[in-house]
């Protein structure tokens, strides 16, 4: 079940217009990625599909295209990856020939037709190419950078491991056509400022994913890519369906260009071991999957390389709950690692997926009609991470997130007693925690816990201070010990975001316990 949020909260978020006054272009500085004034620039986009029939973006018989441009700044996003398919460089009767109208006819997708035609008459006699720019230039004007994301060779749904564009060499993914397809939209877009990065290829996969074959035709899209366009950014993915860059710890990766290159990874739940978030206690299955993502990919941050966790993402209805642990510990993670990220998907609903016509897609942020968001709790999580909270340019900010609602802990003035709650982490106070001395502090006053169970916590000054303990196998867990011996953790109540403290929960090996309210993340 999704957990209530506190409304008044949500407004206030949802009103918040992100500063997009960014300097292109783009480039990196040891693992950031930084605007042309040396500034960290993080990220925070939503995966907007244009790869599959009839190779339009998405969603665009139901809302104007504007207007859901719109609706992606409103949601606190600063980008999209925008997915195309190869045939879209090296077909063009596909690009330049047959108009959007054609596209829908020919699948018998009359009705958008008449959709696109009330919402987006300027596109419809357009060719399919010239659709696309459009979308670009939109997002462009409403301040939103594009990551370009090359997600299969011919339109369609992506990805099983018996695709026939799995890896190259397969039948329908010839490296030479690939690279020049790369080459040519990387040239159609070099003057177009807001495309600040092209993403060579979503999830290589198959029985053919080796090393060496990655390693012998990757470096040669990223080159044509970067001669094509050298000002935007080269982003690579794994193999695995993107969930391993492990081979890149003890071989290095040769390209002529130094400070545009970005590795990309995905994670979703059912990326491990299957049904491992509802087998295990969470807490030891977080840890355990959040070392193996850091092992796969995430240790390329500490050699000096930008790392966009590229798609992650569950279904928002609230009930698979796997996918909701694992929400949870993906929170955290990313928050720790202050990664950049695009969230799949912005999709309400596709014109045609396999066959069938206006599939929901629950892993959508809005819901069918394009316009409303589709879960508010889910968008509020994300908020948690779609600000920087380090990097070149920025003055660091301790902070204090709470996973499972993507607010951070601050003071709450209210009262004769000064108390913890929960607020919008780009509000919060500065908190810190030095595990060592085990004291948090919180705008330069300390936790003071209560002696029993359900009360609020409260911030005390000196003799005052209460030292926590960061416990279970994911240390997000503060704890304490009352007077009498009992064990105690914080915890949020949930009717008004305040902090209290409870009995610690899922410490054992309970699978069907869910510790996620429990779990703050020091940053």
């Amino acid at each position: 079940m999704a957990r209530t949020i506190n409304l008044s909260l949500f407004l206030l978020f949802i009103s918040w217009i992100p500063n997009l006054a960014t300097s292109f272009p783009l480039s990196t500085k040891s693992r950031w990625i930084v605007d042309n004034k040396g500034q960290r620039v993080k990220l925070a986009c939503v995966n907007w599909p244009a790869h599959l029939q009839p190779a339009v973006a998405e969603g665009l018989s139901k809302q104007p295209l504007d207007s859901i441009s719109k609706k992606i700044v409103s949601m606190g996003f600063n980008c999209v990856r925008l997915t195309w398919p190869l045939d879209l460089m090296t077909n063009d009767t596909l690009a330049l020939k047959l108009t959007v109208k054609q596209s829908f006819e020919s699948l018998n997708l009359f009705d958008d037709v008449l959709g696109i035609q009330t919402h987006n008459p300027k596109i419809l006699n357009l060719p399919i190419f010239n659709a696309f720019q459009e979308v670009v230039s939109n997002l462009g004007q409403n301040g939103l950078m594009v990551i370009l994301d090359n997600h299969l060779t011919y339109p369609g749904w992506c990805c099983s491991d018996n695709d026939l564009d799995a890896f190259f060499g397969y039948p329908n993914f010839d490296p030479a056509v690939w690279a020049k397809g790369l080459s040519k939209m990387a040239t159609l877009f070099r003057n177009v400022t807001n495309v600040v990065g092209m993403s060579l290829r979503n999830e290589p996969r198959g029985k053919r994913d080796y090393p060496d074959l990655w390693f012998r035709f990757m470096p040669k899209g990223a080159e044509a890519v970067h001669a094509a366009n050298p000002e935007v950014l080269v982003i690579l993915s794994g193999i695995d369906f993107d969930t391993n860059l492990s081979f890149l710890r003890d071989r290095f990766f040769n390209v002529s260009f130094t400070d545009k290159l970005v590795f990309e990874q995905h994670w979703y739940s059912f990326s491990h071991e299957g049904g491992a978030w509802v087998k295990h206690n969470s807490n030891d299955i977080c840890a355990k999957i959040m070392g193996e993502v850091t092992h796969n990919g995430g240790f390329l941050l500490d050699r000096g390389f930008p790392l966009i966790l590229s798609e992650f993402g569950t279904d928002e209805r609230g009930v698979d709950v796997s996918g909701n642990r694992y929400m949870n510990c993906l929170v955290a993670w990313a928050a720790e690692k202050d990664l950049d990220w695009a969230v799949w998907a912005l999709t309400g609903d596709y014109y045609l997926r396999t066959g069938t016509k206006h599939m929901v897609e629950t892993y959508g942020v809005l819901d069918a009609t394009w316009k409303d968001v589709r879960n508010a709790t889910y968008l509020q999580k994300l908020s948690g991470i779609q600000h920087p909270f380090r990097g070149p340019g920025l003055q660091e900010k301790k902070l204090v997130l709470h996973p499972h609602t993507g607010l951070c802990i601050t003071n709450n003035h209210s009262g004769n007693v000064p108390t913890l709650r929960l607020e919008l982490c780009t509000k919060s106070d500065s908190s810190t925690f030095n595990p060592k001395e085990g004291i948090l502090w919180v705008n330069k006053m300390c936790v003071e816990t209560p002696d029993v169970a359900g009360q609020k916590v409260k911030l005390g000054v000196g003799s005052k201070c209460s030292k926590l303990g960061q416990i279970s196998a994911t240390k997000m867990h503060l704890s304490f010990k009352t007077s009498n011996g009992l064990l105690l953790c914080l915890d949020v109540d949930e009717r008004d975001n305040s902090v209290v403290a409870n009995p610690c929960k899922c410490l054992t090996k309970d699978a069907l316990c869910d510790p996620a309210s429990q779990w703050f993340k020091v940053l």
